[in-house]
């Protein structure tokens, strides 16, 4: 016997950002984004808030895939390890070595 699939969760435009912000759609890495306006309340504000249907749209055109990776980006161990060269050389250019 398989256990049923749980119930999807509703989908609220509370749920959808929460889901942008984790990175869960793709569309930006994983974090926290203080936005001035949260998605969906320019449109509380202006009086017609999103119905379940346009905020269920919204939802199915953004594909749940990985948080992309960033590229490029040094390692944090590779940033200090720099950091403290830099500092060696620096002192060895000042003081000079006797």
């Amino acid at each position: 016997m398989t256990d049923p699939k749980p119930a999807p969760r509703p989908v609220t435009v509370a749920t959808l950002r929460a889901d942008i912000d984790r990175g869960l759609t793709g569309d930006k890495v994983p974090g926290s984004d203080p936005a001035a306006a949260p998605l969906g309340t320019d449109a509380e504000a202006g009086g017609a808030p999103p119905t379940a249907a346009e905020v269920a749209m919204e939802a199915e055109s953004r594909t749940l895939r990985p948080p992309p990776q960033r590229e490029g980006v040094p390692r944090p161990g590779w940033f200090w390890a720099g950091g403290v060269l830099l500092v060696l050389l620096v002192v060895v250019a000042a003081f000079g070595l006797d």
